[in-house]
């Protein structure tokens, strides 16, 4: 396990390297594609009869598991920091809004894409049955909170569109994590494989998603009480580093949604930094979390571009695949235009939100990780294809053209009416 990690880093610093040398892109974009490149490269020289460095490369990355990696090791670490990071007041004065598209908008796009992926699959020939499709929808819909806190800060929206847009992503993220372990369990496939009722269903979804929001909010409390009676930044770190590791397997343990409560612990504590830490101290936290952030973004990256080697895509697939990016981009406008009608009015936001909050959904790791822990049945590779295919598209599309986007829409309206006055 130790020895896969390193050749992960390894690998990792290499393609950080070149993409800042040689690529100059994004770096969560770049790493991506990087390791995209690297992971088809492997294949083609596999097929070409090079001694099985491919299959060596897969075992690498099968013995770290990418779905553990992600959902029970770094997400807690990353949620926290991207939510330490943000303003939390300007997340405060917009919660009816960021609450009402995490909430609808997630729930509104994993139907939308579940009853279109159920239809596409059948068009190709892959006979998918609609449970099955609406775990494909519940997985893909949310949007990656990494890669659209990473793309934001480059793009430099102003405040109150960054604070909507990585707001929404943060809550959509627990929320679709949520939905799709309902999903799963409604399925028959959780743990147990018992499948529950309706009723139990909902009970579950409400014990997950209220009981985490809960949790995030008394770790938040007891990481203010320890922190503003202290004045050592090492001590400081080390407190805030236990209660997001000690907290999410606490989540973990209680059945809890371990995402949502990383991300309101964090945006307590980034509320009240001003009381909390001295300027000294809180340098040192923030450049702390700031690291962790970046690091495990790149790391979690360059994972995503080479776990393609895991994959094995047939024509039937590949087609079913392409189709449905066009579905999660046009469920992503819907799911966000519904809910937005209702609340668009509460701050004055402009005709371009809709617009960066459809374009700047991106999704990653997470998505690629639910899909990764599907259990073993004829349609799991299906899933686990598309989910690459609109992971990678929304990365390598959707993030390099969401910076000339912000740009052609800051120069349409140099007044800042993205968002209103």
């Amino acid at each position: 396990m130790l020895s896969a990690f390193a050749v992960l880093l390894c690998v990792t610093a290499v393609l950080a390297y070149l993409n800042e040398r040689l690529l100059q892109l994004p770096t969560t974009v770049g790493v991506t594609l990087a390791g995209a490149l690297a992971s088809i490269l492997l294949t083609a020289l596999d097929a070409l009869g090079t001694g099985g460095l491919r299959g060596w490369a897969a075992g690498v990355l099968q013995t770290l598991d990418f779905t553990q990696f992600v959902l029970n090791g770094i997400l807690s670490l990353l949620l926290f920091a991207g939510a330490l990071s943000l303003d939390a007041r300007q997340i405060m004065a917009q919660r009816v809004t960021i609450l009402t598209l995490a909430v609808l908008g997630t729930l509104i796009s994993t139907a939308l894409i579940g009853l279109a992926a159920y239809a596409v699959f059948g068009l190709v020939g892959l006979a998918v049955p609609l449970t099955w499709a609406l775990l494909f929808g519940a997985l893909i819909s949310p949007t990656d909170p990494v890669a659209v806190l990473d793309l934001l800060k480059r793009a430099r929206v102003p405040a109150k569109i960054e604070a909507l847009i990585a707001g929404e992503s943060l809550f959509n993220d627990g929320v679709g994590v949520v939905v799709f372990l309902v999903l799963l369990g409604l399925a028959g496939l959780g743990e147990g494989h018992a499948a529950p009722t309706l009723g139990s269903a909902l009970a579950l979804f409400a014990r997950e998603a209220l009981g985490g929001v809960l949790l995030g909010g008394l770790l938040g409390a007891v990481g203010y009480a320890m922190v503003r009676t202290i004045e050592q930044h090492a001590v400081e770190v080390l407190i805030t580093l236990a209660l997001v590791i000690g907290g999410y397997v606490a989540a973990a343990s209680l059945g809890l949604s371990g995402p949502l409560a990383m991300v309101v612990a964090g945006l307590i504590l980034s509320a009240t930094k001003d009381q909390t830490f001295s300027p000294e101290t809180r340098h040192h936290v923030e450049g702390f979390w700031e690291t962790v952030d970046q690091v495990l973004n790149i790391v979690l990256f360059a994972f995503i571009g080479l776990d393609v080697l895991l994959a094995h895509i047939t024509g039937r697939q590949l087609i079913a695949s392409a189709l449905l990016v066009g579905v999660a981009l046009a469920a992503r406008w819907i799911s966000v235009a519904l809910p937005f009608w209702f609340v668009r009015e509460l701050h004055g936001y402009g005709a371009y939100t809709v617009r960066l909050l459809t374009w700047g959904g991106l999704r990653g790791g997470i998505a690629i990780s639910l899909a990764l822990g599907l259990p073993e049945s004829p349609y799991r590779m299906h899933l686990i294809t598309a989910t690459y295919v609109v992971v990678l598209f929304t990365i390598a599309v959707q993030g390099l053209t969401i910076m000339p986007l912000v740009r052609k829409v800051s120069v349409a309206d140099p007044s800042g009416g993205l968002c209103g006055k």
